[in-house]
């Protein structure tokens, strides 16, 4: 293989694929980037053999071929290179050339019949979507997914298709957010899958405000095609909570408050809290929301916001991050919070979005 390139090209693609790639990898050539002619153009490609990116850019190719280098040591190589043209040469002994017009770097090299194979999704159903569309929507649920390794299916977002309907979910135990979106695909039959994190993650960094792209689902993997860049990953096997059951029903008196003063609000009493002391007292009158926080041994903050409310007087304590989480990725110049009593889950509901988060006991 031989090929030139721009520097510039290079490294953003790099950027793209080496994210899934772990230092301390089980198998050496997982630290590897697969790097080949295709169609004209180069590819690349990284896997961590649960999920895989592949990524294509423009190159001048003046032999086709194809090499696995390692990936963290061929970037630091390429982003020192001063000159923004860069010729990689592959010889037949694994050894790969990288030179500009006065530097010259020689880097050892496994073949490309020792990298994993990405699986090929073919004959299924392609599902079509707006990356603006699925970037609002992982946004609002990708916080709430859980962390939590004993329950396993928790931590990823379901992906709920329904005719023409694409229902995003996420929930760590203690918060749940649910999106729901009309899509421009209608489906011919119902599906539900659940999308690791991490790849979910991965995505996210890739999608763009504008363009288009296509979803592959398959019994146990799901392929995003976003033209340039494809993402393929396994899916999360086991079932998904019944989370309509865990959705209270609407009430008529809601606290109305603006949006960016109460997540600023939160984020000051956020300041006071320890591991051992992380719930923030609200409390909640006619037309009036004060919020305060006491630590032991570390101090205390009040805080009165301007808010409309004329239902019965509460008070209810919340980890402020959870309902700052929402805030910041909602556009509202105001929003509704449901709180029916002070020991049930408050719910938030904004257009085809609903967030619901338990409340904490107030030491």
């Amino acid at each position: 293989m031989k090929i030139k390139i721009n520097k510039k090209d290079l490294i953003g693609a790099l950027q793209i694929v080496q994210n899934i790639i772990t230092p301390k990898a089980t198998l050496p050539i997982l630290s590897n980037i697969l790097i080949e002619t295709y169609n004209n153009k180069l590819r690349l490609i990284s896997t961590d053999l649960d999920i895989g990116i592949t990524c294509l850019l423009p190159v001048e190719i003046s032999e086709q071929g194809a090499i696995t280098l390692p990936a963290r040591r061929f970037i630091e190589i390429i982003k020192e290179l001063s000159d923004e043209e860069i010729t990689l040469t592959t010889k037949k002994n694994n050894t790969t050339t990288i030179e500009t017009k006065k530097c010259q770097f020689k880097l050892l090299s496994l073949p490309k019949e020792e990298f994993p194979k990405l699986p090929e999704l073919k004959d299924k159903e392609v599902l079509r979507l707006q990356q603006g569309q699925l970037k609002k929507m992982i946004n609002l649920t990708s916080f709430a997914v859980s962390n939590d390794e004993s329950r396993y299916v928790l931590n990823g977002i379901l992906f709920k298709i329904i005719e023409n309907k694409l229902t995003l979910v996420a929930t760590d135990g203690r918060r749940l957010a649910v999106v729901t979106e009309e899509i421009e695909t209608k489906i011919s039959k119902e599906i539900s899958v659940v999308i690791p994190l991490k790849t979910i993650l991965e995505l996210n960094r890739d999608l763009q405000e504008e363009g288009e792209l296509s979803v592959v689902i398959s019994n146990n993997q799901v392929l995003f095609d976003l033209g340039r860049i494809v993402i393929i990953s396994r899916l999360i096997e086991g079932e998904f909570p019944d989370y309509k059951q865990v959705i209270p029903p609407a009430i008529q008196d809601k606290l109305k408050v603006n949006r960016e003063e109460f997540l600023a609000a939160l984020k000051r009493a956020a300041l006071l809290i320890t591991p051992d002391y992380q719930a923030v007292k609200f409390e909640i009158s006619k037309n009036k929301l004060f919020i305060s926080k006491s630590t032991p041994d570390v101090g205390e903050s009040w805080e009165e916001l301007n808010a409309q409310y004329l239902g019965k007087d509460l008070v209810v304590g919340f980890n402020p991050y959870y309902l700052a989480d929402v805030l910041k990725n909602l556009s509202d110049t105001d929003v509704e919070i449901e709180i029916a009593e002070s020991e049930k889950p408050a719910a938030l509901r904004t257009g085809g979005y609903v967030y619901i988060v338990l409340p904490m006991r107030l030491s």
